[in-house]
Parts: C-alpha cells; sequence; structure tokens
C-alpha cells in the first residue's frame, strides 16, 4: 500500500491582511492600483503578512506604506479567513512563488487625521496613484472581478460600521 500524500491548502493562499479605513463621515477609503486602468482599478489598502508578525502590525504597516495614514484606530476585524483565487492565466510574483491566491483578514480602522495625511508616495514601492472617498458598497463595483467575491464578504462585515 503507497502512503497518501495529503496537501496543506492553507499554504497555498499567500497570508495577507486587508484595511477598510472609514472616515467621519462613514465614507471608505478607495486608491487606484498604480499602473492599472479602467473602472475595475480600484481596491482597499491590502498587503502580505511578514513571517512572525501580527496581523494587526501588519495591517497598520500596509496602511501606513500604501496611504501614509497613521492616524487611525482599530474598530473590528473579520473572524477567520477571507480566501480568493488568482484567475487562470494570472502572472506575477505570488504566482511564480506556488501560491493559488490569498487569505486575508481584514481591519476596519477609523481614520482620526486629515487627509493631508495621505501620501501615496510614502514608501518606495507606489500601490496607488489616486485616491477618494467612497460608499462601501461600491468597492464591489469597482475592484477586480475575481476579488469580488472576498470584498462582498468584507462588505458584509463591515456594513453596519457605515450604517447611519
Amino acid at each position: 500500500m503507497s502512503p497518501t500524500l495529503t496537501v496543506d491548502r492553507e499554504h497555498l493562499y499567500r497570508p495577507n491582511v486587508g484595511v477598510v479605513l472609514i472616515n467621519r463621515d462613514r465614507k471608505v477609503w478607495l486608491g487606484r492600483r498604480a499602473g492599472v486602468s479602467g473602472l475595475n482599478s480600484w481596491q482597499f489598502p491590502q498587503g502580505g503578512i511578514d513571517a512572525g508578525e501580527d496581523v494587526e502590525a501588519a495591517a497598520r504597516r500596509e496602511l501606513q506604506e500604501e496611504t501614509g495614514v497613521t492616524s487611525a484606530e482599530p474598530i473590528t476585524r473579520t473572524e477567520g479567513w477571507i480566501t480568493y483565487d488568482f484567475p487562470a492565466g494570472f502572472r506575477g510574483p505570488k504566482v511564480a512563488r506556488g501560491f493559488l491566491g490569498q487569505r486575508q483578514v481584514w481591519f476596519a480602522f477609523r481614520f482620526t487625521g486629515d487627509d493631508s495625511e495621505v501620501n501615496l508616495h510614502a514608501h518606495h514601492e507606489i500601490e496607488f496613484d489616486r485616491w477618494r472617498w467612497a460608499d462601501l458598497h461600491e468597492a464591489l463595483d469597482l475592484v477586480v472581478p475575481f476579488k469580488r467575491d472576498a470584498y462582498a464578504q468584507v462588505v458584509a462585515a463591515f456594513e453596519h460600521l457605515v450604517a447611519a
């Protein structure tokens, strides 16, 4: 009898965090991905978790690197992981390292600063070339289609935070 090979699917998804930044008017921060054109080029800040890094620390780091924002207080986070698969034919360093997609913990942060704090050039790797405040549900129509199901879960988890 030959041994059974089991694959730990969790390790096939890159650990990642995402941040929904909510301002005083209950609008959320959306950025347009640098170098990407078209309607589906907007998203929330998100990025990888470094080895040994706490997930909230990763969320704060990614928020600062991608937006320049440090004036933010945590409100809540999603329970467990939200995953999405990269589409067939997707190219990039994450796929080259063997990942099928990403698994994410999402945080809602309250923005306590002023809009002038946003600095898209805060980090040497620029993620966004434009940004704006939007209604939470707008993100579903503006994100790339392969992330839409994950974003629907994020919207459902945080929509009570922006309700009037």
